[in-house]
């Protein structure tokens, strides 16, 4: 048994850039845009996984209606918390936590931002959720979310190092596939081509 999910990074935020994890701020124009050219004859999905913040939630609700899908909001979706780091800028962040930025980059599983969510509790909560929809049985679902989910999805489907988390790259609105399957409560993920998803 198997499930097919194409991860959907949200498109663009008023606020963009820097960490904006936990931060729940609507889509841009050029995100909404960004987002509907990326599954513009896409499809056909069978269902429709969405992280609970807004821009991701939005949009998927718009895509569920518009092709009469059933919307699941799974709060094990929503990205990382940055603690003390929300809506602070690298830059920002190296002109005053300079030496703890720089070990949140070299490992984020060995450093928490102040106030912020693990890397190894996310990491759980992320791989929980896909254990739920694994165990659901066979579909084709388009799961909208954010750059820290997708990144450690593909992670773990390409077997990199814990250390190269942060390597990954997640585009605003760009699509990636990959095969769920449970091994008794072991989760398999398997990256697979997306061109097009």
């Amino acid at each position: 048994m198997s499930v097919i999910v194409d991860l959907l990074r949200h498109g663009e935020t008023i606020g963009n850039g820097g960490f904006r994890g936990a931060l729940d701020e609507p889509l841009s124009e050029r995100g909404w845009q960004q987002l509907r050219e990326a599954v513009a004859g896409r499809a056909p999905w069978s269902g429709v996984v969405s992280s609970p913040l807004q821009r991701c939630q939005a949009f998927a609700a718009e895509l569920a209606d518009r092709q009469r899908l059933a919307l699941v909001i799974e709060p094990g979706l929503r990205e990382l918390d940055f603690g003390a780091w929300e809506g602070r800028t690298a830059a920002e962040l190296m002109e005053t936590h300079a030496h703890e930025l720089g070990l949140f980059w070299n490992d984020p599983y060995a450093f928490t931002p102040p106030g912020g969510e693990p890397v190894a509790a996310f990491e759980q909560r992320v791989l929980d959720a896909l254990s739920r929809l694994a165990r659901q049985g066979e579909g084709h679902l388009l799961l909208v979310t954010h750059a820290g989910v997708i990144r450690l999805l593909l992670a773990r489907a390409r077997a990199l190092p814990r250390a190269q988390l942060l390597q990954v790259e997640a585009n605003h609105a760009q699509l990636f596939r990959l095969r769920l399957s449970l091994e008794g409560d072991a989760l398999r993920l398997e990256e697979l081509p997306c061109s097009p998803c």
